[in-house]
């Protein structure tokens, strides 16, 4: 395929205002749930954080935990799209972005049985307030966006994790990442 054919394809997308102008419209709705992950540092940083505490876990753990991140997250959306509502929901998303940081920065290795639901736990905050922030978008795309977007963070997360070396230096770098995740979920805290 020629590169100019996608280009070309995207700026007509691009120039259909007033067909995609509707709410709802599932391209919008798509793309609204793959910006929403990138909006806030709380969203990203907690997202970025899973898949650096996973690359650095062993075995099952490297993909289980971002999976059920999505997963939970998915559930929890859901849930609250259907009426049910989680409350702290802005707390328990601080809180991941504050424990998952000192996680990292602590080179924690919690067995797959304790750090699988404390993932999921997490997750359902985020899936929530994903939710309540969609406005009028349609559910369906606006979910496979979010989701989308949280796995590509969570891959970035774990090829970064999977790049520091195996020595003091890259165990340093992992624990100077760690604290400043960590930092941030408090100040996200205090806020």
């Amino acid at each position: 395929m020629r590169p100019i054919r996608p280009l070309l394809a995207a700026g007509l997308v691009m120039a259909s205002g007033t067909a995609l102008a509707h709410p709802g419209h599932e391209v919008l709705s798509l793309a609204s749930g793959l910006a929403h992950p990138f909006g806030g540092a709380d969203h990203l940083l907690a997202m970025l954080a899973v898949g650096l505490y996973a690359a650095r876990q062993g075995g099952a753990a490297r993909w289980a935990l971002p999976a059920a991140f999505v997963g939970a997250m998915l559930a929890a959306a859901a849930l609250a799209n259907a009426g049910m509502h989680l409350p702290l929901v802005e707390f328990g998303i601080a809180t991941s972005v504050l424990v998952l940081g000192l996680m990292i920065a602590a080179l924690v290795r919690l067995p797959l049985a304790l750090s699988l639901p404390l993932v999921s736990v997490f997750a359902l905050c985020h899936g929530a307030a994903h939710v309540a922030e969609k406005g009028s978008a349609g559910l369906l795309a606006y979910a496979v966006g979010f989701a989308l977007a949280s796995a590509a963070l969570h891959g970035l997360g774990w090829l970064l994790g999977r790049q520091l070396p195996q020595s003091d230096l890259g165990k340093q770098v992992q624990r100077v990442a760690g604290g400043a995740i960590a930092i941030a979920g408090g100040v996200l805290l205090g806020a």
